[in-house]
């Protein structure tokens, strides 16, 4: 049993959770706070959504969806594909290396069996998109058709086209994936770029003079992790991608640069744990954020976040985010 404050009782943690958002609805007034985002025609009631990968519609039985700015779907490519070999996931100290490879349904398969479950979730679907090369993206997005509220074009993965080097990493090549992918949809387009390019500031800004409408800063890092004992590489793809704290100062870095190239808003997504978390990164410019790494060992941080955004708020006797930053800015 879970007891509430008030000392009610409930059966498991996540009754507990739905019942500490109904007392939390009526004993504060969430409504006096403003959490909204606006991206493109898209509004966000909350300024904080799920990871792409890192939330799947199963999700919606364990948390109150519907207090999240969004959910993200895992990307979809354009045909289906099976992810990498085993082991795929490894701990690390302050975060974990993955390499699942995103397996994939395809559009067709991702719209029969994925999108009805997510749709009928409390909250925006953001479906994230991905290719190998740039004329990968807009068919896919083609295919998706009207369904979802948004796309976020994973722009992470290999161009095959131009030696493997991430798509992402070449501002002319998003402007190329994102240019296309406006020809096929009005939807607003969240680019979601790469943690090593030469010039984040450049990549941005050429997603926004393409018709982007946010960028998403960043992606994982590349890393490799070793097993102590045989020194050979733990994950069977040998590389995979690093998340969770560890990279949060290197992303915040990442976040300040792209904010200060752009207009449109940045979201970001690296070490995303905690209220103050959240919060470091509204200071440097973001405008939202995504919690990955950290929904594996606690599925409801995402809305712990929310909640404590809001409280923090209230306490503050503020109105919005801004205003509770500009309280803790130096006089």
């Amino acid at each position: 049993m879970v007891a509430l404050l008030d000392g009610t009782a409930h059966p498991d943690a996540r009754a507990a959770f739905f019942a500490a958002a109904s007392d939390d609805l009526a004993a504060t007034a969430l409504s006096a706070v403003d959490m909204s985002v606006r991206i493109g025609s898209l509004t966000l009631n909350a300024p904080v959504m799920p990871a792409s990968g890192c939330f799947g519609p199963d999700l919606g039985a364990l948390i109150p969806v519907g207090e999240l700015g969004a959910t993200v779907t895992k990307t979809v490519f354009g045909s289906a594909r099976g992810g990498n070999p085993v082991h795929r996931l490894t701990e690390v100290p302050a975060g974990m290396v993955n390499s699942v490879g995103i397996p994939s349904h395809g559009p067709a398969g991702y719209l029969a069996t994925l999108h009805p479950r997510y749709a009928a979730l409390d909250a925006p679907t953001i479906i994230s998109v991905g290719g190998h090369r740039i004329g990968e993206y807009a068919p896919v997005v083609a295919a998706l058709g009207e369904h979802g509220a948004a796309y976020e074009l994973n722009v992470s993965c290999p161009n095959l086209d131009r030696d493997g080097t991430d798509i992402g990493s070449d501002p002319a090549a998003i402007r190329e994936v994102v240019a296309a992918v406006r020809l096929v949809t009005g939807k607003p387009l969240i680019v979601k770029l790469p943690v090593l390019v030469a010039s984040i500031a450049a990549c941005a800004l050429a997603a926004e003079e393409a018709g982007a409408d946010a960028v998403c800063v960043a992606n994982s890092i590349p890393a490799m992790p070793l097993d102590a004992q045989t020194r050979r590489p733990i994950l069977g793809n040998v590389i995979g991608g690093l998340s969770g704290p560890s990279i949060k100062p290197i992303v915040l870095r990442l976040v300040w640069l792209a904010s200060r190239a752009v207009q449109i808003p940045v979201i970001a997504c690296g070490g995303i744990e905690t209220v103050d978390d959240a919060l470091d990164y509204f200071s440097v410019g973001a405008s939202a954020v995504q919690v990955g790494t950290a929904s594996f060992g606690r599925p409801f941080a995402a809305v712990e976040i929310v909640r404590g955004l809001r409280r923090r708020s209230l306490d503050a006797g503020v109105g919005s985010i801004r205003e509770l930053l500009d309280l803790d800015a130096p006089r």
